[in-house]
């Protein structure tokens, strides 16, 4: 596989929008980190960070921001005879998919860009290895389902518009009750299939968009540490602060240091 181009941690404004014609053997993948739109096939995703799509050489590559800005990580990339490999693959293209270990992908996204834009001699043997081992990861994913299911799946459209819900909204008081009863559904079975179709338990997910939404608002104002807390919908500061080291690996503070 050759790389084309390749972006990692791309920032974008509100009004950006990304749109590209298919190429043949040209495949494109798309990491987000915020809050994005995808539009494939004439049906748009609106889609929570930690989303991937990836795209084949038969559909029209398109996503932009969603009311914010976009930050996501991306790889254009030349298939290259490598034809066998991907057909023993069971990848999931052209529709979002919610990823359970982004940081995997995205620390490998990272390298292969250093790979692709250093000068080294063996940089192209380097990005192809990382290539592979990249889908290879996608593949053993075991979170996501065909297309087929999804589309016939009548919970699937409602689970996406309530993650996305928590995710825009961090600061409400989630519980597993109140999710089930948002899409109407048992709090067992609720459960079950949330951990199916994310592979993510409902819970973990909303701690997942608390810490999210506190890594922007640390990055981007200079609220305290308090007020962040209390902006991702946490009643004691020190338990934010404790849950936030768990997740992350630093404090609060550190974070925004290291921003």
């Amino acid at each position: 596989m050759n790389i084309i181009s390749t972006g990692f941690h791309s920032v974008y404004g509100s009004e950006y929008r990304f749109r590209s014609q298919p190429q043949k053997n040209i495949f494109m993948l798309v990491l987000t980190k915020s809050n994005a739109v995808f539009c494939v096939d004439g049906v748009e995703y609106h889609t929570p960070p930690e989303t991937f799509v990836l795209y084949d050489d038969t559909v029209i590559r398109e996503y932009s921001a969603d009311n914010s800005f976009l930050v996501c990580d991306w790889i254009c990339f030349d298939k290259n005879g490598d034809n066998e490999f991907l057909d023993s693959l069971e990848l999931p293209f052209n529709y979002p998919v919610q990823f359970s270990d982004t940081d995997f992908i995205s620390n490998l996204i990272r390298n292969i860009a250093s790979e692709h834009y250093s000068l080294g001699a063996r940089r192209i043997k380097m990005t192809e290895t990382l290539m592979k081992t990249m889908l290879l990861k996608i593949n053993d994913f075991s979170g996501w389902h065909d297309e087929s299911q999804q589309t016939v799946d009548p919970h699937y459209s409602a689970l996406m518009e309530l993650r996305e819900k928590v995710y825009r909204n961090p600061q409400m008081k989630w519980n597993v009750d109140s999710m089930a009863s948002d899409v109407n559904m048992s709090r067992s079975y609720f459960q079950h299939i949330y951990r199916e179709m994310f592979g993510i338990s409902c819970v973990a997910d909303v701690i997942n968009g608390k810490i999210e939404k506190a890594k922007e608002i640390l990055s981007e104002t200079s609220c305290t540490v308090s007020q962040v807390s209390a902006m991702c919908g946490y009643d004691n500061e020190e338990h934010f602060m404790r849950q936030f080291k768990k997740i992350v690996g630093v404090t609060p503070t550190k974070y925004r240091k290291k921003v």
